[in-house]
């Protein structure tokens, strides 16, 4: 007896074996079939993660200390800060999300070229210059840091740090969600799968690297970026039957459906998630840590070209993808940030050879904002929070190794989040944006060009405008008007109105500034 259960456990053991072995089988020849059928895209990724590595590499060796790690030892040029700039704004967010929302919304999205054009004209006209001669005298690092010098605030500077921690976790999700949909659609690899994957190589040579590696990076991901709106554009436009058609309804029989007044929401409304998508590019740490790095004045008059010229271009191609996905794509997609990853895989459409770039392309977008995003929330967390609360401060060399272990940290985190995310790509953003407009146009616009305001004033004008901002649905007034608007404009009332009854406060390095 005791035989034959050892043989029937021997049959049972065998018979596992062969079942595991045969999954294994069935497994690397779906791995091959997978490899065959997109052995483009995975050759062209190699090829990317290569040159990624590469950066990190030389990134790391000219990392000699905080200033190097942080923002480039203030050496970087023109041309490479102004791509640099535009890379980190346009994201997955941008071709995924901003592409397909008119799909939902309608020709009224083409609202957002103006947009952003302006608030990045402004952002290099405006606060480059000043930012620049203030940080440099404060010995500034950080966004953070930077308001709590010109209003002698450890308070405010430490309620600064918590605002770009929380904004940019959503930011990062928003990211996150865009590169795992498209390598889940494309690809056809697991969304889970995607986001890991997107989280180890990001974390790495970022971690490794710093900004100096962020900038090499954002250079070459800057070109890439702006081929392949051109390529998404040409053959949308050539699917959908040319350019002609943009305004026409998909069914002819009704007649004209679009104008760029119209769409699937409420205009205020629209101006609001507008506003608060492309304010960022004046207000949000991510895109003013490029202004710290500039070496000359004359690179600030060379990044404003690159800069203006790369964003007026790229989104005047790419706001229209979602009217023409109308006429190509059949009815019924659930999601606008599922457009183009349907455009990519829908035959006809594109080339396998073009599929494949434009996929590089957005895997691209998203590094160039998440490695971005990842050094603003970690040397925050290192030299704005816990450096704050250190009794002696670290050395150099022991504060970059401690920002690296939280650029692994907050990684990890945003993937978690990523993973079950709290809403769309469109809708993060603007919240990301909107939290960023409500605290530091105050602190930040009124701290460059006024002389007045104070620790009080800036704590004031952040509890107002987050007050505002997250109750304004509440109001009668929250399905008409957006929040980001009476968020920001009492935020600033406060702020005045602290300032001008309490005196001022500044550090003696920012006073020769304003006289």
């Amino acid at each position: 007896m005791k035989a034959e259960n050892g043989q029937l456990g021997s049959l049972s053991q065998l018979q596992k074996a062969g079942e595991c072995g045969l999954l294994a089988l069935r497994l690397g020849q779906a791995v091959i079939e997978t490899l065959e059928k997109y052995w483009m895209v995975h050759l062209l990724l190699v090829a990317y993660t290569i040159l990624l590595a590469y950066h990190a590499w030389a990134g790391g060796r000219q990392t000699r200390g905080l200033a190097d790690y942080y923002i480039g030892g203030r050496r970087m040029g023109g041309l490479a800060i102004g791509l640099s700039f535009f890379a980190t704004y346009s994201s997955t967010n941008s071709f995924v999300g901003f592409s397909g929302q008119s799909y939902a919304w309608g020709a009224a999205w083409l609202w957002l070229v103006p947009f952003i054009v302006g608030f990045t004209l402004l952002s290099w006209l405006l606060v480059a210059p000043r930012l620049r001669l203030l940080t440099e005298s404060l010995d500034s690092l950080t966004i953070p840091d930077f308001i709590g010098f010109r209003f002698r605030s450890t308070a405010s500077r430490l309620a600064a740090a918590v605002i770009v921690l929380f904004a940019s976790l959503f930011y990062m999700t928003a990211v996150f969600k865009g590169i795992g949909n498209l390598l889940e659609a494309f690809l056809e690899i697991p969304y889970e799968s995607s986001i890991l994957l997107v989280f180890l190589i990001v974390m790495l040579y970022t971690a490794v690297g710093g900004f100096i590696s962020v900038v090499k990076t954002d250079t070459v991901q800057g070109v890439v970026m702006i081929a392949a709106a051109v390529l998404l554009f040409a053959g949308a436009t050539r699917a959908a039957g040319g350019v002609e058609t943009l305004f026409m309804n998909p069914d002819p029989s009704a007649g004209p459906e679009f104008s760029p007044g119209d769409g699937g929401i409420a205009f205020p409304l629209l101006l609001g998630v507008l506003f608060s998508a492309t304010v960022k590019t004046l207000v949000e740490p991510r895109q003013l840590s490029r202004f710290y790095a500039l070496n000359t004045p004359s690179d600030i008059r060379v990044g404003i070209w690159v800069s203006g010229l790369s964003f007026a271009l790229v989104y005047t191609l790419l706001t229209p993808i979602g009217l023409y996905a109308r006429r190509i794509l059949p009815p019924g997609i659930s999601e606008s940030d599922l457009v183009v990853p349907t455009l990519l895989r829908t035959e006809g459409v594109f080339s396998d050879g073009a599929s494949a770039f434009l996929l590089l392309a957005m895997v691209a977008a998203a590094m160039s904002s998440l490695d971005s995003v990842l050094l603003v929330m970690a040397s925050t967390a290192e030299r704005d929070v816990m450096g704050v609360f250190r009794r002696r401060p670290l050395s150099e060399g022991a504060s970059v190794r401690s920002t690296r272990l939280y650029v692994v940290l907050f990684a990890f985190l945003t993937m978690l989040m990523a993973l079950r995310p709290p809403g769309g790509i469109v809708t993060l953003t603007a919240l990301s944006g909107a939290v960023y407009a409500t605290c530091f146009c105050p602190a930040l616009l009124l701290g460059l060009y006024w002389r007045r305001g104070n620790g009080a004033a800036v704590m004031s004008s952040f509890a107002a405008g987050l007050l505002v901002l997250f109750s304004w649905r509440l109001t009668p007034l929250g399905n008409t008007i957006h929040e980001v608007f009476p968020a920001v404009l009492l935020s600033l009332l406060v702020f005045v109105a602290v300032a001008v009854v309490t005196p001022p406060r500044m550090s003696h390095d920012a006073v020769a500034h304003f006289e």
